[in-house]
């Protein structure tokens, strides 16, 4: 029989000032820092059931519940079907942690914010941030609740990355890393989309230089598009068919531009949504900070010499139309630690929702992550 199912309700974010410099992998140094999170669940008597959420590119701290009563189903956070009471990530059982990394437009402190040095907006001064950087900030965060060790550390996609990156630079402060869709690296492919993105954002006439908030524009054409082209990649070539195909809209057939097949209209939404509510600026540093992820280069590009600092228990998935982030390269982060000896578990998930999947409902993968939590808090 399934489990009883429910939402955290009603959440509001929280936030916290770091006023201690934060020195980053570029050299920048961050006079301080705010970061907004959100929790959900009640953090038992010795601690040790607290899990930290890493959001990947367009996430951020609002990862489940609602945020307005009277409009749930809108504000509802991105993995909500993956983290409430009775779900896989339970929060009858574990306290758990999202967070808006650095750089990020959802308060934390990123090129919207306030640049104490000018009084003005950072835009393109803002430093670029690494995933180590992320992990630092985080280690603070976790200091700041009283967690000493982190039950498990997790996340889809460029989350995932940061899993890895926790078990490898705090081998002692997680117990497991939940590395879900992800990458030990990008492929020169992936590195390639991140850069035709960018310059779609870099290009626009309203970009500024990145000092577009002064002006009062925003680069909104270069931001849908980037959108757009990501969207592509996000998606299984299965699901495009079966969704979409060549189906055309009913005013179709006027031998223009405009759109006429419903593939089109759909990437036109989602890029005009996307830009309606994200920041230009923080696109650019999140997917630089893909582009570098690379742990295995600090060890003369051996992935296993790599993790082989690592401590904590591995669970990694994967999904069979994700060709972005291919079942191939978790395969690579598997192969090193089973190289290592070390305790890894690998799910291989048959999806038709691409890169996509690891935010979907699915009922195989959701069971698979249901029972490897009950590892992380027996």
């Amino acid at each position: 029989m399934a489990e009883k199912q429910g939402s955290v309700g009603l959440v509001k974010a929280q936030g916290v000032r770091f006023d201690a410099p934060l020195t980053l992998r570029s050299g920048a140094v961050l006079p301080g820092f705010d970061l907004v999170f959100e929790t959900y669940g009640t953090l038992n008597a010795d601690r040790s059931n607290a899990i930290l959420v890493c959001h990947a590119l367009s996430g951020h701290h609002h990862v489940a519940g609602y945020t307005d009563p009277d409009n749930t189903d809108k504000t509802l956070g991105w993995w909500d079907n993956m983290i409430g009471p009775g779900k896989p990530v339970d929060t009858d059982r574990f306290f758990v942690v999202g967070v808006n990394n650095l750089g990020g437009c959802h308060g934390s402190t990123g090129p919207k914010t306030q640049n104490p040095a000018t009084g003005r907006p950072w835009g393109a001064d803002f430093p670029v941030v690494a995933v180590i950087d992320w992990v630092h900030a985080q280690a603070r965060l976790a200091d700041h609740l009283g967690i000493g060790q982190w039950a498990a550390v997790m996340g889809g996609s460029l989350g995932g990355m940061q899993a890895l990156r926790w078990a490898i630079t705090y081998p002692d402060r997680l117990r497991h890393a939940i590395v879900i869709a992800a990458a030990p690296s990008l492929t020169a492919e992936n590195i390639a989309f991140n850069d035709v993105a960018r310059q779609a954002i870099l290009t626009d006439p309203d970009f500024h230089g990145g000092h577009y908030y002064e002006h009062g524009v925003r680069p909104w054409r270069g931001l849908r598009l980037a959108r757009m082209l990501g969207h592509i990649t996000y998606l299984g070539e299965e699901q495009m068919a079966e969704k979409f195909g060549r189906k055309r809209r009913p005013d179709a057939g006027s031998y223009g531009f405009d759109v006429e097949y419903e593939v089109e209209s759909y990437l036109h939404y989602q890029g005009d949504k996307f830009a309606g509510w994200f920041d230009a600026n923080t696109y650019l540093l999140m997917t630089r900070a893909l582009d570098y992820f690379d742990p295995a280069r600090t060890a003369g590009g051996d992935l296993a010499g790599a993790l082989a600092v690592a401590k904590s228990e591995f669970f990694v998935a994967a999904f069979s139309s994700d060709w972005r982030f291919s079942p191939a390269r978790s395969r690579e982060i598997v192969n090193a630690l089973v190289r290592n000896g070390q305790d890894v578990t690998y799910a291989e998930i048959d999806s038709v929702h691409g890169h996509d999947s690891f935010l979907m409902e699915d009922a195989h993968y959701h069971a698979l992550v249901r029972a490897y939590m009950k590892r992380v808090l027996p």
